[in-house]
């Protein structure tokens, strides 16, 4: 870490605009087009910032006014606020899936911080797959960065008690459909489960994000779970523009901070949280991008000594609002204690432990301490097996006890429209103690790894009281999802694993204590069947999807492109533009 600040002239930006003749001139001629003065920049430390806001992203909505916010922060620590607008990755509305997208975000914002005249960057995002999307790119590049957390919306509402985005969702979907509530109750429900902006306000994959993110060192203190409605947070945002100028003179780069006890501290914090199953993809990419091989059996070891400590749906009882009011993600981390290692920097250039200093819990049934935890541990489980051999991810809180250790017979679909042709028909030969499989729903074959994964339980048993079974896929599923859900089978389905040999009434057994995922058919059969299987046709024939489609990696290898990771040795050369 660089203990020196920088000179003006050794900024960045100092190539774009420092240059005699005709290439400064161009420069400094169009940026006084666009209304500044020498004196907005010159000597300054010019700061991208990164901004996902979109009119069809309403977990983004607020970021019109944050930028600004942000700006203000800049101006005031000496530095030249330039907005650059990125692809916005809106879960709710991104078909077939958002996954398919992270790269693409990934690789604009790399290119965007190459190929402009930026010395340091802010990364504005949240809704779930901007976030890992957003570092991916800030690493590969390199220059310092810091984080700006969209934050939770705030508690939905349905009379008079507390509604959570995506969990109660699945819970009064299976009981409109079992029949114990109406239309109109649906119809209400969907009028005041989203009241603000903010991404989802359970932990699922956007505060598990964010939260790791801080964990990282990459936010603010507290910064994640703040939330967006809050005017604390339009605070954290101006300060956050005032940081990261810091930042560009003292020279503090991601590869810098984040190192793989960095990782073991997001790990674990996301363990904590009870945190959704896709931060295992998420950060194994992530690490790869800096040159940390992360594997998931970090995730089970790192596990099986974690409890859980955050009462958070799906897993817990209560929302984000309430975790931010009984001391936020401070307060989490700070009763992890030797569990992290505190001698971390973060992007405040202090240790981890300083920024702990001080944080105290509000509400001990929020966020418990680890004599008291929610869970003891095995908040997340690592399976394998041959139905798995590369590794699938479980969430045992998320599920009922007595299915943690299950065997059952298997029913197959194929791919999500056979199962949405066939999971409500009464004729369906099915019953409780079945294993529900779905194929073709990962990386390659949905395509894009879609959160499918929470497969629905069909209505006859709904009605007969079932809520949860055991399910098997190579999907994944929303952080804000529950269930016996076994996800991310590696190798996927589409590519040959072994899910795609499963025929109906093969016998599988799910193991969590013992980390197995069993299809009980004998190896000579497996291979009569795979030497029989067909390849099915490529998902795309031209634009990115094709490009996808060559150069994806499999879930337990973080689902990043081959061509993009490791990105390079330490020092390596990053590819900085010719100016012209």
């Amino acid at each position: 870490m660089s203990t020196r600040r920088k000179k003006p002239e050794e900024l960045r930006s100092h190539r774009w605009y420092g240059l005699a003749g005709t290439r400064g001139f161009g420069h400094r001629s169009r940026t006084a087009q666009m209304g500044y003065t020498r004196e907005d920049y010159t000597g300054k430390p010019v700061i991208a910032i990164v901004n996902t806001w979109s009119d069809i992203n309403p977990c983004h909505t607020h970021f019109k006014q944050r930028v600004e916010e942000v700006k203000r922060g800049v101006w005031q620590a000496g530095g030249f606020p330039v907005e650059i607008p990125a692809l916005s990755l809106s879960e709710p509305f991104q078909k077939p899936t958002t996954m398919l997208y992270r790269n693409l975000l990934a690789m604009e914002t790399e290119e965007l911080l190459r190929s402009y005249p930026a010395d340091g960057c802010v990364l504005m995002g949240g809704c779930d797959k901007t976030t890992p999307a957003l570092l991916m790119g800030a690493f590969a590049m390199d220059l310092p960065s810091i984080f700006l957390p969209a934050g939770p919306m705030l508690r939905g509402d349905f009379r008079g008690g507390p509604l959570g985005s995506g969990s109660d969702v699945w819970k009064y979907w299976a009981e409109l459909r079992a029949g114990t509530i109406t239309e109109a109750d649906w119809q209400e429900i969907e009028g005041g489960i989203a009241r603000t902006p903010g991404h989802c306000m359970t932990m699922g994959t956007a505060s598990t994000m964010t939260s790791a993110t801080e964990a990282l060192g990459l936010t603010l203190a507290g910064a994640a779970s703040i939330p967006a409605a809050d005017s604390r947070h339009a605070q954290m945002a101006a300060n956050t523009g005032r940081r990261i100028v810091d930042m560009v003179w003292e020279d503090l780069k991601p590869s810098d901070l984040v190192t793989a006890a960095s990782f073991d501290n997001a790990i674990t914090t996301v363990l904590a949280l009870s945190g959704s199953t896709n931060a295992v993809v998420h950060l194994v990419a992530m690490a790869r991008r800096l040159g940390i091989p992360l594997t998931l059996d970090r995730f089970d070891a790192l596990s099986r000594r974690t409890p859980v400590l955050a009462n958070i749906r799906p897993s817990g009882e209560y929302l984000m609002e309430d975790f931010y009011y009984a001391g936020g993600l401070r307060a989490l981390m700070a009763n992890l204690g030797d569990l992290l290692d505190t001698k971390q920097r973060t992007v405040e250039a202090r240790t981890l432990g300083d920024a702990l200093a001080g944080a105290r819990t509000w509400n001990d049934d929020v966020i418990r301490d680890r004599a008291h935890a929610l869970v003891p541990d095995t908040g997340l489980a690592v399976l394998r097996g041959n139905l798995a051999p590369d590794g699938a991810v479980i969430k045992p809180a998320a599920a009922e006890k007595r299915l943690h250790v299950h065997t059952g017979r298997a029913v197959v679909f194929d791919d999500y429209n056979d199962l949405a042709a066939r999971i409500d028909d009464d004729a369906l030969d099915i019953d409780a103690q079945c294993v529900i499989v779905l194929r073709n729903a990962g990386p390659q074959g949905a395509p894009g790894m879609p959160e499918w994964g929470q497969l629905p339980i069909p209505k006859k048993l709904l009605a007969q009281g079932v809520r949860d079974m055991v399910r098997v896929s190579d999907a994944r599923m929303s952080g804000t999802s529950y269930g016996a859900c076994v996800l991310h089978v590696a190798p996927e389905s589409y590519v040959g694993g072994p899910l795609a040999l499963v025929h109906d009434g093969d016998t599988i057994t799910l193991d969590v204590p013992g980390r197995k995922l069993h299809l009980h058919v004998d190896d000579a059969e497996l291979a009569r069947r795979r030497a029989g299987w067909k390849a099915p046709a490529p998902r795309f024939d031209r634009g990115f999807g094709a490009l996808y489609q060559q150069h994806i990696r499999q879930a337990n290898e973080g689902c990043d492109f081959d061509f993009l990771e490791p990105v390079r040795p330490a020092g390596g050369d990053r590819h900085e533009p010719e100016i012209h």
